[in-house]
């Protein structure tokens, strides 16, 4: 009987966790992390599968607890799992399983280590990502490889359309390496640091709009944070407003030499810094439609 510890969250939690269930992997205890009441929770509950499983959950606030290390000491584990669990794993508990410690990541390492790697994929302007299941050592996303896989990036997918194809990619390649893994068989293939970078955490404000940027700059940022994530914002003139979806319009010319907004031909357009124009598809002021009307006989210059 194989048997695994599980720190896990988000949809390639659920995903990931369903795979090890079905290959009939053992799961004593699963670690999660309770949802903040301050975000907005778009994705499926790690903690309800796993309770609808019969199965042991906890929530701490720092998994590096010596009372948690004890508790996982105790079940001697064969594996130790991350699958999108959100807080770094220390020596104590990485030397804990018997026959090692594996992190599902949301690229094709070593390319956007760190955090949001979907995210920061999408607003890099890349077109392909994927996930990756690689051996967690101190530091992080730096493991050997066990295998992995791509996905697409279309030139308008947002972030979240993304995420759903690396999610699918993560159950997959799970899926696909683990007998290899039971049967102590896994190939392992070290990673060249120099081939990608390390990147951090985004907050909300983050999303602010650079309009002095090329369009296409812009256009990845909006869709590299587009709901359900916080969404790319900008103050235009003394409104502030969020822009949710855009498109680049190559064939267009901008209306002057500076950035603004501006409504024409029953369509919300900005001109962007290299010149170019983005049309905007989608666009609110804190939550409500905006009145075009505000910005029919001008164009508005950002702030």
């Amino acid at each position: 009987m194989t048997t695994a510890v599980v720190f896990a969250y988000h949809n390639v939690g659920v995903r990931c966790l369903t795979v090890l269930l079905e290959q009939g992997v053992q799961v004593p205890l699963v670690v999660t992390h309770q949802d903040n009441p301050r975000e907005t929770i778009w994705f499926d509950s790690v903690e309800q599968l796993a309770r609808s499983r019969g199965l042991a959950v906890i929530t701490p606030e720092d998994a590096n607890d010596p009372a948690v290390v004890a508790r996982i000491a105790a079940l001697r584990p064969d594996f130790l799992f991350s699958f999108y669990y959100r807080n770094m794993l220390g020596a104590a508990l990485l030397d804990l399983p018997a026959r090692g410690a594996y992190n599902m990541h949301g690229s094709l390492l070593p390319k956007y280590r760190g955090r949001v790697p979907v995210n920061w994929a999408v607003i890099k302007g890349e077109r392909e990502t994927g996930a990756t299941l690689h051996q967690m050592v101190i530091k992080p996303d730096a493991g050997g490889v066990i295998d992995q896989q791509s996905v697409p990036i279309g030139p308008d997918d947002t972030a979240a359309e993304v995420f759903g194809r690396v999610t699918e990619a993560a159950a997959q390649v799970l899926a696909r390496a683990l007998p290899a893994l039971v049967a102590g068989t896994a190939r392992i293939a070290p990673q060249d640091l120099s081939l990608g970078g390390y990147y951090g955490g985004r907050k909300p404000e983050d999303g602010r709009i650079d309009w002095s940027r090329s369009a296409l700059e812009v256009h990845n940022l909006v869709r590299g944070v587009a709901p359900p994530y916080p969404g790319a914002f900008a103050q235009v003139g003394s409104r502030a407003l969020r822009i949710l979806r855009t498109r680049p319009e190559p064939n267009r010319q901008a209306r002057s030499g500076a950035p603004g907004l501006y409504f024409e031909a029953g369509s919300f357009f900005a001109d962007c810094g290299d010149g170019k124009v983005l049309r905007i598809l989608d666009l609110d002021e804190q939550g409500k439609p905006v009145d075009p009307g505000a910005f029919d006989k001008e164009k508005i210059p950002f702030a």
